[in-house]
């Protein structure tokens, strides 16, 4: 792949980004198959294998830029009511209503609570039957202080999963090898049925995200 562009072609972390995107099987797979990502895949492959998702629920997608989880879902289930959420912007996606913003400000959390129908701080009242997120931090190269500051998505995304679904619900949230704190883990097994740790096969080899499937929320 030859890049003519000065400015890139200087820059060997964008050269090798480049060249990995050419030569990846999900990149021509995702674009053949008209989704804004590869990521779509890994929503597809953890739903294949845990089948949590049917027509008809109401699912929250959170960190959904550029949008393919939930193309994914409103394209294979069209009778879902989807809200997705990402401080970039969500270019429209037929079947979802979209937010732009921090998920961890007030702003937004108002937004989804409107949304849902949620009450503030109420805990068991959930009107969700999904929530994923593949909120990722910006890495700064620091193993360590990287896992930290995704532990912390990792928080705020389940403490909202906890209050925005219904019993039975499903929760699936990025992770980092290393895996969750023992403390966060061991709050998540005591509101879910099931939790599983998965690498979907579309995750790069090189990349440390894992992802958790929480199945059979308790409310």
């Amino acid at each position: 792949m030859k890049i003519t562009n000065k400015k890139i072609a200087s820059k060997k972390s964008s050269v090798a980004w480049l060249q990995r995107q050419a030569a990846d099987p999900y990149v021509a797979r995702a674009h053949k198959d008209g989704y804004r990502a590869r990521a779509a895949y890994k929503l597809i492959e953890m739903n294949e294998k845990f089948k949590f998702l049917r027509n008809g629920q109401v699912v929250v997608d959170l960190g959904a830029a550029p949008g393919s989880w939930s193309q994914y879902i409103a394209r294979t289930y069209p009778k879902s009511k989807i809200f997705a959420m990402d401080l970039l912007e969500i270019s429209p996606i037929v079947g979802v209503e979209t937010y732009q913003g921090d998920f961890t400000s007030d702003d937004a959390l108002r937004w989804l609570e409107e949304k849902l129908g949620l009450q503030p701080d109420e805990v068991g009242a959930g009107t969700a039957d999904v929530v994923v997120s593949d909120m990722a931090p910006n890495t700064v190269g620091h193993k360590k202080t990287d896992h930290i500051r995704q532990m912390v998505l990792l928080e705020y995304a389940f403490d909202f999963a906890i209050r925005a679904l219904k019993p039975g619900g499903t929760f699936v949230c990025k992770s980092f090898t290393g895996g969750t704190t023992q403390d966060l883990l061991k709050q998540i097994k005591e509101r879910f049925d099931n939790v599983y740790h998965m690498k979907p096969p579309s995750s790069r080899k090189d990349s440390v995200e894992m992802f958790i499937v929480a199945i059979g929320f308790r409310g």
